[in-house]
């Protein structure tokens, strides 16, 4: 379970990371490490300039107090110069011991300084290929989304898509469905209710029927512009005799009269 969760939220958080803000997040951390290196140095070099005060003023002391015993043994008073010198001497090993801290001090800020210089350097080389990263990485994302656009992979794309994919199915689902309609009815397979629709033999006939009214109007009007309206009507008349003639039956017995 414990290597389920692990797996599981390392993929997440691969998915949630974007490698732009761990840049920064990293040039960050370098910058608030400069920032102590240099206040490091800056409090080396106060202990420093400190411990260079405390010299200033017992080198002072010192040379007063010689100079104090030097007038005291001039004037005679040799146990004033001895105290003179003893308690000079006593100031000789504070300055002694406070030269050696400065000297350590010192080393420790040169040491100190020469690591931020250091460090400076390689930030500044990190800034520089962070922001190359940023830009390449800004690109490449940009390119791989067009990409995808243009393919037809990405999120979006593949909804548009997959939308037009099933708008194109129904399309040829119902194409295929009607014309399977039209050859049942056809066919005569299924029954057309409206009554609108028509099977071969009917649509012979309208046809034959449609042919022969065109014929009679052509007839019509050639006899209008012959000889007038009432011989067209005669010859409309007697076309209409002759077909019924020749609808007759040949085999019509005739009665003769007795």
């Amino acid at each position: 379970m414990g290597m389920i969760f692990r797996a599981k939220a390392n993929k997440a958080l691969d998915r949630a990371e974007d490698p732009r803000e761990t840049l920064d997040y990293s040039y960050q951390k370098q910058l608030e490490l400069l920032q102590k290196v240099r206040r490091g140095v800056a409090d080396v070099a106060t202990s420093r300039k400190r411990l260079e005060l405390q010299l200033n003023q017992l080198q002072s002391q010192s040379a007063k107090l010689e100079d104090q015993g030097r007038k005291a043994l001039a004037l005679g008073r040799e146990d004033l110069a001895r105290e003179a010198l003893s308690r000079r001497a006593a100031l000789q090993q504070q300055v002694t011991d406070l030269e050696t801290q400065h000297a350590t001090l010192q080393g420790e800020e040169e040491k100190l300084t020469l690591a931020a210089q250091r460090l400076q350097a390689k930030v500044d080389a990190f800034r520089t290929k962070k922001e190359t990263i940023k830009a390449t990485y800004t690109a490449a994302q940009a390119q791989t989304r067009i990409g995808e656009a243009f393919s037809g992979i990405s999120e979006e794309m593949g909804d548009v898509g997959l939308a037009i994919q099933r708008a194109e199915d129904k399309t040829a689902q119902l194409q295929a469905r009607a014309g399977a309609i039209d050859e049942l009815l056809a066919s005569g397979a299924l029954d057309d209710q409206s009554g609108m629709h028509k099977d071969d033999i009917q649509a012979e006939l309208d046809r034959l029927s449609g042919g022969t009214d065109v014929e009679l109007e052509l007839q019509r009007m050639k006899a209008e512009l012959a000889g007038g309206s009432t011989g067209g009507q005669q010859a409309i008349e007697g076309g209409n005799g002759q077909q019924q003639a020749q609808q007759q039956p040949q085999d019509t017995p005739r009665f003769d009269k007795q």
